[in-house]
């Protein structure tokens, strides 16, 4: 007896269509497909995507580059986001609608644990804070919002660094020098390496007096329903202040905070019902 192999057929992806009645809400409507991109793209890539005409859409990828939207990588022929379209991200990240509400949060966090608290998000190769709430004891670290500090000796980094896969994480740390800012910077990247999957497993991450001496800091990602989360809240203190130990002790307090900033989030990206307005 033949045994027949009953192929089963591949589905087909749906082109992913570029909305918009104006040349300029179509220029955005592409833009919204290059921010959900984790990596460098072609014009081929993104033609078979989008089924845009190749013709078409190389205009279009130059009137974006033009505007320092887009950017191209050494060889000319992949692109992605440009110097301009990241700080439109930052700025909005920075200055949202909901930055009282987060604020309060960190604000809570503060007065729960008596040091000081920050908001973070993933810029390129670094972690830019958001928000920061700075505690009243006398001695204390400033970093001001808008401050970045490197993504391999931070804690904030290290948890971004261990959402990643394995690939996006060796493409970003590819352009990331690991430089030495204290005798405990991880400089070695097999031992960064180590420090992810240990991060991974324990849900938290620790800098240790790895960015700057005396500084020890714990951090969480803030949960995020829909994907990949790109926040992480901080506790941040004096290691005369704040032991490993001590640190630990701090997370439930810390995942509480993350957890209401998960929903602030949450609701800010909820559809407005306006019928119920009208």
């Amino acid at each position: 007896m033949i045994d027949v192999m009953k192929s089963v057929p591949t589905p087909v992806q749906s082109p992913i269509e570029i909305n918009g009645d104006t040349p300029t809400l179509r220029l955005f409507s592409l833009l919204e497909v290059v921010a959900s991109k984790d990596q460098f793209f072609s014009l081929q890539q993104l033609a078979e995507e989008t089924s845009i005409p190749k013709p078409t859409l190389h205009r279009m990828l130059q009137q974006l580059e033009s505007a320092g939207l887009l950017e191209r990588s050494g060889d000319n022929r992949q692109y992605g986001t440009g110097v301009r379209l990241r700080k439109l991200a930052e700025n909005l990240l920075l200055n949202d609608t909901f930055h009282g509400a987060r604020h309060g949060v960190l604000r809570a966090l503060v007065n729960e644990v008596g040091e000081s608290c920050n908001l973070t998000a993933l810029s390129g190769s670094e972690v830019i804070y958001l928000d920061r709430v700075e505690t009243p004891a006398p001695l204390r670290f400033y970093l001001h919002s808008g401050s970045r500090v490197p993504v391999h000796c931070s804690a904030s980094g290290k948890m971004f660094l261990a959402s990643m896969t394995p690939a996006q994480r060796q493409r970003l740390l590819a352009h990331a020098p690991l430089e030495a800012f204290t005798p405990k910077t991880l400089t070695d990247l097999d031992a960064l390496e180590e420090e992810i999957k240990q991060v991974k497993q324990q849900g938290f991450a620790l800098d240790n007096e790895e960015f700057l001496p005396g500084l020890l800091c714990v951090a969480v990602l803030v949960p995020n329903a829909s994907g990949r989360s790109n926040l992480c809240v901080a506790v941040q203190a004096p290691i005369m202040r704040l032991s490993v130990l001590k640190a630990i002790q701090l997370l439930p307090a810390l995942q509480r905070a993350a957890d209401a900033l998960s929903r602030i989030e949450s609701n800010a990206t909820d559809p407005i019902d306006h019928s119920k307005s009208a």
